[in-house]
């Protein structure tokens, strides 16, 4: 999945903020007004919303002779795919997985505890193997360097 760009991204949030309650899509003149602040003309959110529609990041209907823009997923799938794509550059997943779990909050911590534990009961055949962090070495996370955390979680 593309990484998006700085405006590709103000362009998705308008869509995944605004189509939800709005199931037929939105209009390049909504999407344009929304980001009024931006001073942007038509034609660039045209382009910019032409392009995300390329890149399979939204769908598009005719209606008249506008096009309506949906996302073709939501903002969490979207960076949940970020995420998948970002384990996949090399190097051990695991051991980037391990690396992660180690750097996020106790509350964070929480949230993925139940995330698994819900997938395990709802698929149980899918479960590996346990004991991930015997089979791999992981240098500590030093979160003393992390600028606004503590130590402790």
């Amino acid at each position: 999945m593309t990484r998006l760009g700085d405006l590709e991204r103000a362009v998705m949030d308008v869509l995944w903020d605004t189509v939800p309650a709005r199931s037929d899509g939105v209009t390049v003149r909504e999407v344009a007004d929304a980001l009024a602040g931006r001073e942007l003309a038509y034609t660039t959110v045209m382009t910019v919303l032409d392009r995300l529609a390329g890149k399979g990041m939204v769908q598009r209907e005719r209606e008249g002779r506008a096009w309506r823009y949906r996302a073709t997923a939501s903002r969490e799938a979207h960076i949940a795919q970020l995420m998948l794509d970002a384990l996949d550059l090399g190097g051990s997943r695991d051991a980037a997985l391990v690396r992660f779990a180690r750097s996020v909050t106790g509350t964070e911590a929480d949230v993925l505890r139940a995330a698994l534990a819900a997938e395990a009961t709802a698929n149980p055949a899918a479960e590996e193997v346990g004991g991930l962090t015997d089979r791999i070495e992981v240098p500590p996370v030093d979160r003393a360097s992390r600028p606004g955390e503590s130590a402790e979680r």
